[in-house]
């Protein structure tokens, strides 16, 4: 069996390994292949590239990107597109734009109640000048003590309902889809059922995302219950979508591990046989 797990992140957004780290990690691992998916940015594609070779992994270029359909956000997956594409890499750079310009405000209101600056932030943020996000902020507020973990400060302070919460803007689901697709890539809805992170989207948005070229969701997910799982399920049977299974790995800055969640290689296979790139392997 090969064992593929297609959405991971490196230090190039939220992880705390760099692209070189996170593809030795996938062979510690026991993986074959594996998907690099930082958040709005391909920059840790060149480097991961360069390990393909050493490791014996085969490496998914990939980009999670950041989206918005009225007020709710969603993450999709864009796999194997045409870097040189201008619309779609237009939309990252105002996005990591945006983004910064959020974390900034974020830190500003939490600043009010906490010991916190922008400088401490700037410490966890990508070295390459990528855009600082939520996990950037948490990880100075675990510095100062605040809390224990990542995942306690976006359970409490960094939690889309709570008041230190700021949007930033981001592409419609269904217009990222459409670009995605112009690009050459293969786009899936990341963890759409994970209600514990937000509100998630409705199905006739999934709908027209669907109608627009999605090609799947990932159902197995550390942050998917078996009834999200079900529902996924169902999702993607009504409307002819395919499931896909991955870690969302993040090094240390989450407790998610690769390979904990995996796709299937008809799905891998289906994957790439309609997209612009290649799989880099070994």
């Amino acid at each position: 069996m090969i064992r593929i797990d297609p959405h991971t992140h490196s230090a190039c957004s939220d992880g705390k390994d760099t692209p070189s780290e996170l593809m030795w990690a996938a062979l510690r691992a026991g993986l074959d292949v594996v998907g690099l998916t930082d958040h709005d940015t391909m920059a840790g594609w060149d480097e991961a590239a360069t390990r393909v070779g050493p490791t014996g992994v085969a490496l998914i270029r990939g980009t999670e990107l950041s989206c918005s359909s009225h007020g709710i956000s969603a993450h999709l997956l864009a796999y194997l597109f045409d870097p040189s594409d201008e619309a779609l890499t237009a939309a990252m750079a105002r996005t990591r734009e945006s983004r910064d310009s959020r974390a900034r405000r974020m830190v500003e209101l939490i600043a009010r109640d906490y010991p916190l600056t922008w400088e401490m932030v700037q410490q966890f943020a990508p070295s390459d000048g990528g855009p600082v996000g939520r996990p950037h902020i948490a990880d100075a507020l675990v510095a100062l003590g605040v809390f224990p973990d990542r995942s306690a400060a976006f359970e409490t302070v960094l939690h889309p309902s709570g008041p230190y919460y700021v949007h930033h803007w981001a592409p419609d689901p269904v217009d990222a889809v459409t670009m995605v697709r112009a690009a050459g890539g293969v786009p899936v809805l990341a963890h759409p059922r994970a209600g514990k992170r937000g509100r998630v989207l409705s199905e006739d948005v999934i709908a027209e995302m669907a109608a627009a070229g999605l090609f799947g969701l990932e159902r197995d997910h550390r942050d998917h219950t078996e009834e999200d799982r079900e529902d996924v399920d169902r999702l993607a049977h009504r409307l002819g979508l395919q499931v896909t299974g991955s870690s969302d790995y993040h090094g240390t800055g989450k407790p998610n591990r690769l390979g904990e969640n995996l796709t299937s290689e008809y799905v891998y296979r289906a994957v790439e046989e309609q997209s612009q790139l290649e799989v880099l392997r070994p």
